[in-house]
């Protein structure tokens, strides 16, 4: 059998940004903002408004955390 040639990693650099963000609340508060949208649509148009200032709330926050992180 012939022994497999060792690979170049000569031209390897290391990953940029080597950080990563931290841990916020706004994902999980976004999702409850859509299942409230959609589940105003199955019951009644209250819900839905609630769900949509819920999710605008949460899109606002966790882009001003990415905005302010970085």
């Amino acid at each position: 059998m012939a022994a497999m040639p060792k690979p170049d990693h000569s031209e390897w650099t290391e990953p940029i940004p080597a950080t990563l963000p931290s841990p916020t609340y706004w994902p999980a508060v976004l999702a409850l903002g859509l299942v409230l949208l959609l589940w105003g649509v199955v019951t009644t148009a209250a819900i839905s408004v609630v769900g949509l200032i819920v999710s605008l709330i949460a899109l606002a926050g966790w882009i001003g955390d990415v905005r302010h992180k970085s």
